[in-house]
């Protein structure tokens, strides 16, 4: 899934910060089945764009 990320920190952020929002977003609709999967399901993809993040140098 590496070939879905960005090479650059630039990039990288604008990405890691869309999936953060959208998982802020899917918080709020916790009470609802598509809320929890969506939240989860962000919450992993932003994990796993912050390690990813944290490996780029420029």
């Amino acid at each position: 899934m590496a070939f879905l990320y960005s090479k650059n920190r630039r990039d990288g952020s604008r990405l890691l910060s869309s999936a953060i929002i959208i998982c802020i977003f899917s918080f709020m609709c916790i009470d609802h089945k598509i809320g929890q999967i969506f939240s989860l399901m962000m919450a992993i993809v932003s994990l796993y764009w912050w390690s990813l993040y944290r490996k780029l140098t420029y």
